[in-house]
């Protein structure tokens, strides 16, 4: 039987891995209590809760959604503390690991069985799935490697819907296209920001298409909804891991992708819940522990640079899909579905102009109170 304090993991295994410390143990994430003590995966794949304004007492008030708290704060990953105690430093007990990096042949090999290992276990379990498709490399490989069905989301004249036609008709594959009108996302906004305990404009944009492609494939009878999410912080997606400029800290782009990867505790809790409020599992087979552990030995130069970001991945990919597929970037997803432009499009419609300060975030809280709300207030 699954142990309702605990997902992700059984407890054996989550036992196995406080005794050895190890932050790979092969899962896909965990969260929760285990004899006594509350834990949390070293990427915080699985979403944890406290509540900030609570007596840690015997008895802390602590929840998988931060709808079931007054005062959720998000419990820090790679922790694993009693569960009346203190809050942890982040990777207090399960720090990411900074591996040697692997010669080329052999880091491309260790991250093709790695992503076969997550993948094929997720085709191993009795789920439902379909996959959030956008026509980039990385939900491409999603969906070849579990022969799932496709379902791209966004407005008629996105970039999204263009791009997931091609790449399906180069793939072979038949695609539902959930086209999106303004009303969806009124609707959706107040539903997304409760769900999330999320209200700035960046988050819910992002988190829009996700609810709302997860809408329609729950409508259509699938337990599970698969994503790429992770592809771009583990194998070098972005383009500050290549310039080095302010955003990062770091002097290499090994370092940079490890600053991107350490970004992630706070981005995932945001997109399984939003999942999870579309009534689905998420699955998300590139942050399996054994993709995360063969990313992290990915060399510079199977990293990105200049010419090719993601290099080692598309490598990779390329023996599964179309070399047009394999080599496609993409557009973040709120800008690729033009969900951030008809967001801000609303906003300004209900008299939240762009000259006020975070105008798109004022909205949204907006459409979370009961009545009417003055934007000039």
């Amino acid at each position: 039987m699954t142990d309702p304090t605990l997902r992700g993991a059984d407890p054996t295994t989550v036992r196995t891995a406080l005794e050895d410390a190890d932050p790979f143990p092969g899962t896909a994430g965990f969260a929760g209590a285990v004899d006594g003590r509350l834990v949390r995966d070293v990427l915080g794949r699985v979403p944890l809760f406290v509540d900030s304004d609570s007596e840690r007492g015997d008895s802390p008030a602590w929840a998988f959604e931060p709808t079931a708290l007054e005062e959720p704060t998000l419990f820090p990953a790679g922790a694993a503390v009693p569960a009346d105690g203190p809050l942890p430093e982040p990777e207090s007990h399960w720090p990411l690991p900074d591996p040697e990096p692997l010669e080329g042949d052999a880091a491309l090999k260790a991250l093709k069985e790695a992503i076969r290992t997550a993948t094929d276990a997720v085709r191993d379990d009795d789920r439902e799935i379909a996959v959030a498709f956008s026509g980039g490399v990385d939900s491409a490989l999603v969906a070849e490697l579990l022969d799932a069905p496709l379902y791209v989301v966004g407005f008629s004249d996105s970039h999204d819907i263009e791009a997931a036609r091609t790449a399906a008709d180069a793939m072979g594959r038949d695609l539902t296209v959930v086209d999106l009108e303004p009303a969806d996302l009124e609707r959706a906004v107040p539903e997304v920001a409760r769900a999330t305990g999320r209200t700035n404009a960046m988050d819910i944009q992002i988190a829009l298409p996700l609810y709302l492609v997860g809408e329609r494939v729950a409508a259509d009878g699938f337990d599970a909804l698969a994503v790429g999410q992770g592809a771009d912080e583990l194998f070098g997606g972005y383009e500050k891991v290549v310039r080095l400029d302010h955003r990062v800290d770091a002097e290499t782009v090994r370092g940079a992708v490890r600053e991107q990867i350490r970004s992630l505790p706070d981005q995932l809790p945001r997109d399984v819940l939003t999942i999870d409020a579309a009534g689905l599992e998420p699955v998300a087979p590139f942050l399996h522990d054994d993709v995360v552990e063969a990313a992290l030995r990915l060399p510079d130069d199977l990293l990105a640079d200049a010419d090719e970001r993601k290099r080692g991945f598309r490598r990779v990919a390329s023996e599964y899909l179309p070399a047009e597929v394999a080599g496609r970037d993409k557009k973040a997803v709120q800008y690729g579905s033009l969900v951030a432009r008809e967001l801000d499009r609303l906003a300004r419609q209900a008299g939240y102009k762009r000259r006020m300060d975070d105008h798109v975030t004022k909205y949204v809280a907006s459409l979370l109170e009961d009545g009417n709300s003055d934007p000039s207030e």
